[in-house]
Parts: C-alpha cells; structure tokens; sequence
C-alpha cells in the first residue's frame, strides 16, 4: 500500500482556547498513541488530512513529517475523525501509531466490478455492507477489496467466506454473513391497465348521474301532472254540488 505524508508538530494542550486558534489556522487538533507510545497532543494540516482520507482510502497508512524527532516517520492510520454535527468540518482526529513488523486489523471498503447476469436480466444489485474487516501487515492494507459480481444471477448471494483476498489479507468474521446479492425486478403497474381498469368505473358513474337525473325530472313532472289532475277533479266536484243544489231550489219553486 502507498504510504502518504501528513505533516505534524507537537502542541501545547493550554489554554483551551487554542484548539480554536489552531481550527482558525488551518490546522487540527489531534492525539498521536499506540501500544508502547505515550499519549501525545499534537497538531497536523486539516488540509492534508482530509485529502488522504477522502474517498475510499479512509484506512490509508499515514507517515508523519515533523521537525520534532519525537514525531518524525512515525508511521500511523486515522482511528476515529470528531466532525461538527452541522458543518461537518474536522474539529479532531485520533492517530494511532502502528508497528510495520506487526499484523493489524483494519477496515477496508468493497468495490464490485463486473455486471451480474441478474442484473442484465432487470434485477437489482444490492451490497448487503460496503467493508469488510481484515488483518494484514500495516504496509499491505489495501486502498478496496474488489468482489467480481459477474457470475451472480436473481437471488444468488456472496457470503464473505467466498470472497478472494490478494496477498497476505485475512479476513476476520464470526459469522459467514452476506456480503452482496441481486434483487428481482420490481414489476410497476402498466398505466395502459390502469387506465382500463378505471374507465368502466369512470363510465358507469358517469351514466348513473345522467339517470338518476332524468328520474328525478321524471317523478317531479309526473308529480306535477297528478297534483293538475287532483285538482281539476276537486274542482269538477265542487261545480257538480253546486249545480246540484241550484237545480233542487228550482223544484220547490
């Protein structure tokens, strides 16, 4: 693995103020230790460091350039980054000092390459984690650890215990988990068949209105029509009393 330089220089831990002068700076608070290195308060380029562990190589083995000899080629990696919630800026780093002569265990991003033939089938690839945990010589991590998806058809798996590992990589698991896969297509209703399916609703509403409508205008002229007719009729019986009782008045006369 390609070993980058990242510069560094003792600082002093007081005031607490000066951590933010350091930020200002352009420079980063930081804590260098190891096994058998004493817990040192040091300062590197916020710069620098973010360009050597941007992208994949989050793992990457760091030497430092320094004028102290305290600090100078010390060979380390980033253990953890503290970034602000909002801005997500580095505000500190943990560096851990690491002996060349000695295996480590690291994290270190997957690539997949190739196309699965699911995929060219409509299925999904979908990585089930995106590292895997090895154990190597701090000169030997990688920057990936490639896994060739090519074979993989609809619902075939790749457990990490099938993966290949160049060189002296030892990968480090409990369990033998799944590391990648290929999902069936998702089938999406054809808008032609919904668009089928909703026209007979659409029409049959449609038809009842007009229906319902005409009923309505039909019992209203009929009930109109009813009301003459009584009427007329009532009015035919009143006249027929009265023509009734003018003609008995005549007779007694």
């Amino acid at each position: 693995m390609e070993t980058v330089e990242l510069a560094a220089e003792i600082r002093e831990t007081r005031p607490k103020s000066r951590c933010r002068e350091l930020r200002r700076e352009g420079r980063l608070p930081a804590i260098l230790y190891g096994p058998r290195t004493k817990a040192t308060a040091i300062a590197i380029s916020a710069i620098e460091l973010r360009s050597r562990v941007s992208g994949s190589a989050h793992q990457r083995l760091l030497r430092l350039k320094s004028s102290s000899p305290d600090l100078n080629d010390r060979h380390v990696i980033v253990k953890e980054i503290q970034r602000a919630p909002v801005s997500g800026n580095f505000v500190h780093a943990d560096l851990y000092e690491v002996d060349l002569t000695l295996p480590l265990r690291v994290s270190v991003p997957l690539r997949f390459t190739g196309k699965a033939h699911g995929v060219a089938e409509g299925g999904i690839l979908q990585p089930l984690v995106r590292e895997v945990e090895v154990e190597c010589l701090p000169l030997e991590i990688p920057e990936v650890v490639e896994v060739d998806v090519s074979a993989l058809d609809i619902h075939d798996v790749i457990h990490v215990s099938a993966m290949t590992f160049a060189g002296n990589l030892k990968p480090i698991f409990d369990t033998d988990y799944p590391v990648v896969t290929v999902l069936p297509p998702t089938v999406a209703e054809a808008p032609a068949a919904a668009a089928a399916e909703a026209a007979p609703v659409e029409g049959a509403e449609g038809a009842a209105a007009p229906v319902a409508e005409a009923g309505a205008e039909g019992a209203a002229k009929e009930g109109a029509k009813g009301g003459a007719q009584e009427a007329a009729a009532k009015g035919g019986a009143k006249e027929g009393a009265a023509a009734g009782k003018a003609g008995g008045g005549q007779k007694k006369g």
